[in-house]
């Protein structure tokens, strides 16, 4: 069975480069481009792991991480935050609702993105 990986991005050049990557290395993809609809995703799809973007219309990915964790599917999910923000941006409910790691978008590859996923699968 392949992982699922659901990818939360408002950004649709990077959500597209994420989710050809993870495809080609054989995982099941779905993608949403704003906070509200990624949120509703994730209920439905119930992922293994969640790439999540902090700023996005709608919902915040900070607000849609409180919002999955207060629910039975959502509560034990693998999040890895996606940003481009520093780390003095980042806010602090982050580091307390259970995320796997934070990557700076610019700073990693999509293959290295892919390592991290893997790595937190396993």
């Amino acid at each position: 069975m392949a992982n699922k990986i659901a990818i939360i991005e408002d950004d649709q050049t990077i959500s597209q480069m994420y989710r050809f990557k993870f495809e080609a290395e054989g995982y099941q993809v779905e993608t949403a481009e704003n906070g509200k609809l990624g949120l509703d995703l994730v209920e439905n799809m119930k992922p293994d792991i969640v790439l999540l973007d902090l700023m996005m219309p709608e919902m915040t990915g900070d607000q849609v991480l409180t919002e999955m964790r207060k629910t039975s599917w959502g509560k034990d999910i693998k999040v890895i935050i996606l940003t481009n923000m520093g780390e003095q941006e980042i806010p602090d409910s982050i580091k307390t609702l259970g995320v796997s790691a934070v990557v700076l978008k610019a700073n990693m590859t999509p293959r290295q993105v892919f390592e991290l996923v893997k790595k937190h699968l396993d």
